[in-house]
């Protein structure tokens, strides 16, 4: 969490998972945030606009948010790569390099994309004054993002926890909750939306800057032994002290990425825009609300890989594939230990979650409960794309999610107009299964590592036997009441709860 960089040491494998657990832990306690606020702002939309609208809102986002991934050009993840890669050499007299590099194409695209869709608003699904409302910040919102990767693959995780997790969505959720008391339109409840982009900017590039102050600019040694990463002639070999980088290098490395960044925004987003275009505004309404709370689990997912990264990529530059197995697994054991109980719960309490929201998505049920088997499954892949990407393999995790936007979109093509947005459920948990078996596989066969450590199967037990056991049985039991069933749940999480403790060592550390 410190922002300050100590000369580059080769950590022991405690140290190294108790430096990512410090920033996963904070990492996590800023989802929670961003999680929150995002049912918040779910519930503010179904409640204070009136479903067509609220279905234009999630278009327009929809559609921001797929804007946004393009205009990064897929330097998010370089950003952490790159820096990451020469802290492990022990020279990052070249990261102002790769930050021109960088940021120069990434503030083009943005400000070209961001016309684009000012331009062609009335083309897409929806309302057109919304989309053009939330293009204007869009620059904003990708460059915060690059500029935080930055921090991050220098291991400094706190501008990411304090201004992306805390303090974005919680002034999001502010805003709406006044523009709901005040009885404002759709309009202002998007510009208030998107506002926080543009402060968080620019305290990501303060950030940014401060930190770069406290860094070493030239060679102070490298943490291991340096060698090739990767596929032969995409990465190179770096020598002691420095690292083979060049624009043509970067670039190499990025563009697949920029390419699979959008088509894994894409599996996201464009779901909600078909369903808004094959079945109306409101099934897309009641989409959204209902797939909301796996963003939820992919904030959590999102919030260990981002604390994990740079160190995976540190030894996977280093070619310490034992360090980097035990972090992949630690990390997926993490995982499922958050976000099994919060699927299995959904899954158990779909018609109680959905009438939170009115009794206009009280139907989705079924859309709740086949996502969260999906996710269940998904989870226990781990983070697998990222692996993929931080071993240089940017090529395979383009070609995996192209496979997986290509499945949904075929599904959602066949189901959407008969089965509205519950086809799209359908078509959205075979796109997340392929997007999550088809890497793991290569995972496994093609660098030798997998999630399945003593941790993860440990975590995967203690969340079935506490929350998915107890429910099945009082599903044999006819007519057992809603009483039985939130008796069963909370015997569930204390015996959760006693068991995390009892096993904390296992859990978050790989040890006996």
């Amino acid at each position: 969490m410190t922002a300050t960089l100590e000369q580059p040491a080769l950590e022991s494998p405690r140290r190294m998972l108790h430096g990512a657990v410090r920033g996963g832990v904070a990492n996590l306690a800023g989802t929670v945030c961003t999680g929150l606020a995002g049912l918040g702002v779910t519930w503010l939309a179904a409640r204070a606009l009136d479903p067509h609208a609220a279905g234009a809102f999630f278009a327009a986002t929809a559609t921001f948010g797929l804007g946004v991934t393009v205009a990064k050009l897929g330097v998010a993840t370089s950003l952490v790569y790159w820096p990451a890669r020469m802290r492990a050499t022990g020279d990052l007299s070249r990261l102002g390099y790769c930050l021109r590099i960088a940021l120069t194409p990434l503030a083009v695209a943005a400000l070209v994309i961001a016309a684009g869709l000012w331009f062609a608003a009335d083309l897409l699904p929806g309302r057109p004054d919304l989309v053009r409302t939330l293009a204007v910040f869009l620059p904003a919102a990708a460059l915060s993002d690059a500029l935080l990767a930055t921090t991050r693959g220098l291991r400094s995780m706190r501008p990411t926890v304090l201004l992306d997790r805390v303090l974005r969505p919680a002034t999001q959720l502010l805003l709406l909750i006044a523009v709901w008391a005040l009885g404002w339109g759709p309009d202002v409840f998007a510009a208030l939306w998107a506002l926080p982009y543009l402060p968080v900017a620019l305290l990501a590039g303060y950030s940014l800057g401060r930190l770069r102050t406290r860094l070493p600019v030239g060679p102070v040694g490298p943490i291991g032994p340096v060698g090739p990463v990767g596929p032969v002639g995409l990465v190179g070999t770096a020598t002691p002290g420095s690292i083979d980088f060049t624009p043509r290098r970067f670039w190499t490395f990025t563009a697949p990425r920029a390419v699979a960044s959008f088509v894994q925004m894409a599996l996201q987003r464009v779901d909600v825009l078909l369903v808004a275009a094959l079945a109306g505004l409101a099934p897309a309404a009641m989409y959204a609300v209902a797939g909301r709370f796996v963003i939820l689990g992919q904030f959590v997912n999102q919030g260990v890989s981002q604390s994990v990264q740079p160190r995976l990529a540190e030894r996977l530059a280093v070619r310490d594939t034992d360090g980097a197995n035990l972090l992949y697994r630690q990390a997926t054991a993490w995982v499922v230990l958050t976000c099994w109980p919060l699927y299995l719960l959904v899954f158990t309490y779909a018609p109680m979650y959905l009438g939170i929201f009115g009794e206009h998505y009280e139907s989705g049920v079924g859309i709740v409960r086949v996502l969260a088997a999906t996710m269940l499954v998904a989870t226990a892949c781990g983070m697998v794309d990222m692996v993929l990407a931080m071993a240089g393999r940017t090529w395979w995790n383009l070609a995996n999610v192209a496979v997986a936007l290509l499945v949904m979109l075929g599904v959602d093509a066949l189901l959407i107009p008969r089965s509205g947005a519950f086809g799209a459920a359908i078509g959205l948990s075979a796109a997340m299964l392929v997007n999550n078996l088809v890497p793991l596989a290569q995972v496994v066969r093609g660098l030798g590592l997998h999630p399945f450590g003593r941790a993860t199967l440990l975590a995967a037990a203690l969340a079935t036997g506490a929350f998915a056991v107890p429910q099945l049985a009082l599903a044999l039991v006819p007519e057992t009441g809603l009483g039985l069933k939130i008796a069963a749940t909370a015997a569930g999480i204390a015996a959760y709860s006693c068991a995390v403790v009892r096993f904390r060592t296992v859990l978050m550390q790989g040890g006996r």
